[in-house]
């Protein structure tokens, strides 16, 4: 009996060492899992009951992802691009020019375009996310056009594009300080039984829909065809700068939401430094969530728990008190350690 149970548990331990060699998602889903349960002990059982022990717990995780929900979303449009074969460094800056336009657009001071007009509320509310949607999208297509129209390689088109965008920016809003309406804030400060989480809700929502686009689409599985391979690609019929283009427009518009939901939860933009180290984080989760950085392979689903896995760390990490400039240092070992286990995957 001793002897089969042995047995049992040396056939589930070397199930488990090759699960995690071949299969990045559940390595991935397995460092997710270990956070958790960390995360966890560190923030201690020392409460009255459970139900508060509970609800401190549940809270914590309501900090954590809303406060990741807007890099969330930068990394599901940046899974795209990466599987594509691209990668996109200007989503901080073009976050912030698209902030510039929607405030100058519902301030309702001297400032604002619309209320100069007699257009305010709602009205103007919906004008203004249209609007700075209708500039991301305008944005990711200038980056699209340049690597699929003019042969520039992705990271000099989009890094170009990052130095335009937020000094431009910065050089025009220097002298003008836009307000944002107290109704506007509601985008993302309504509580919902008690609690903060339309940031949560919208990371979420746009998460699902991204997933069926991925998988139900032929806009989904041409993205994964050209990240596989461009030129068989473009040999099966597959209009690859077309797509490409719309690869980056899908990218700024999503930085467009992730503006509109900063601007609301925060009620400005701080133009030099908002959205800043987004791209890397986005990065990072989508390569951590098992998206390969030559192209062809990876998944929403994937970079949902890559963010999480980021999101519990820098969580845990503030939890036991490590300096906030040794943070990064974790995101770049979990990074590289990703890295290797999908070229060891690839190896198998």
């Amino acid at each position: 009996m001793e002897t089969a149970q042995n047995n049992e548990k040396s056939n589930f331990f070397r199930w488990l060492a090759a699960s995690w060699k071949k299969n990045s998602f559940f390595s991935t889903v397995c460092a997710l899992l270990v956070m958790i349960v960390l995360q966890t002990i560190a923030l201690g059982f020392n409460y009255p009951s459970f139900g508060e022990w509970f609800a401190a717990w549940g809270k914590n995780w309501i900090n954590i992802l809303r406060n990741n929900a807007g890099v969330g979303i930068v990394a599901l449009g940046m899974t795209f691009v990466i599987i594509s074969g691209g990668i996109d460094l200007a989503v901080g800056s073009t976050m912030v020019a698209i902030g510039a336009v929607m405030m100058l657009l519902i301030d309702g001071n001297a400032n604002g375009v619309l209320s100069a007009i007699g257009i305010t509320g709602v009205p103007a509310y919906l004008i203004a996310i249209i609007a700075g949607i209708g500039v991301g999208v305008l944005l990711g297509e200038c980056s699209g056009l340049l690597i699929a129209h003019r042969g520039m390689p992705p990271f000099i088109a989009t890094l170009g594009m990052m130095k335009i965008c937020r000094s431009v920016t910065q050089q025009c809003m220097q002298k003008i300080s836009p307000s944002v309406p107290k109704g506007f804030l509601a985008i993302a400060n309504t509580r919902i039984g008690g609690e903060i989480i339309l940031p949560i809700l919208y990371w979420l929502l746009i998460a699902a829909i991204l997933y069926a686009v991925s998988k139900h689409t032929a806009f989904g599985r041409q993205v994964f065809a050209i990240g596989s391979n461009e030129r068989t690609s473009k040999l099966s019929g597959v209009n690859v700068k077309k797509v490409k283009r719309r690869v980056y427009a899908l990218m700024g518009g999503l930085v467009a939401i992730t503006a509109m939901i900063q601007i609301a939860r925060i009620g400005s933009m701080d133009y030099a430094n908002a959205g800043s180290g987004y791209e890397m984080d986005a990065i990072a989760a989508v390569i951590i969530g098992g998206t390969s950085m030559s192209g062809g392979k990876g998944s929403i689903i994937g970079t949902v728990v890559g963010m999480l896995i980021l999101a519990v760390m820098n969580n845990l990490l503030n939890l036991i008190g490590v300096p906030p400039f040794l943070r990064e240092a974790f995101k770049g070992v979990i990074v590289i350690a990703a890295v290797l286990l999908q070229k060891q995957e690839s190896t198998n």
